[in-house]
């Protein structure tokens, strides 16, 4: 994995909280309640998170899959591939994502603007609430109801529950865009970002 991927995976990992800090700081919020927020045991938040973001994950893939939206996943899968990633760096990836976004959108900006505007602006600034691409805004709904599903787990149980799931999203998708993009360009495709074997 590059140089350029890992500063990319610990500023999500530590940028995000931090600015989520600074905006509860902002609205004069206290910051570690309301962004560690639980009611349940983190054991079993970690632990409901990671299958309900298998099960959801397993359903963004098949959603991606359809024949309609299948096309749009070229671009997609050939950068991932072109990354050259090995499961150890799709799980920190995923772990830097699912953790960093997450205490920023669940833990500071959900108790700001509500569970609903806080899943449509995370996956509006994905690219996957795009008008100019019909395709993609599909796979955006859906994911749109799925990020407010974690927001009302985060509720409900604890922020580590939206953590979890989202870093297991992560992972299933990660792994199915670099098996498609195996299958369809074959091993001897270059990969330009794949400057050191760590």
């Amino acid at each position: 994995m590059s140089r350029k991927l890992r500063l990319i995976g610990w500023g999500t990992l530590l940028g995000f909280p931090a600015a989520g800090a600074i905006l509860l700081v902002f609205f004069d919020l206290p910051v570690a309640e309301t962004m560690f927020r639980g009611e349940v045991n983190i054991v079993l938040q970690i632990g409901a998170g990671a299958f309900i973001g298998l099960l959801t994950g397993m359903g963004a893939k098949a959603v991606v899959s359809l024949p309609v939206i299948s096309p749009t996943l070229d671009k997609y899968s050939g950068m991932i591939r072109a990354m050259g990633l090995k499961q150890r760096h799709v799980i920190f990836l995923s772990f830097c994502a699912g953790f960093g976004e997450e205490l920023f959108f669940r833990g500071a900006m959900q108790p700001l603007v509500g569970i609903w505007i806080t899943a449509i602006v995370f996956v509006a600034i994905h690219g996957y609430l795009n008008p100019m691409n019909w395709r993609i805004s599909i796979y955006g709904l859906y994911m749109t109801v799925v990020i407010a599903l974690l927001g009302y787990l985060t509720e409900l149980w604890g922020i580590f529950t939206a953590c979890a799931a989202h870093t297991a999203i992560d992972i299933v998708l990660f792994n199915f865009l670099i098996a498609r993009a195996e299958r369809q360009a074959g091993p001897d495709i270059p990969q330009p970002y794949a400057e050191t074997e760590d």
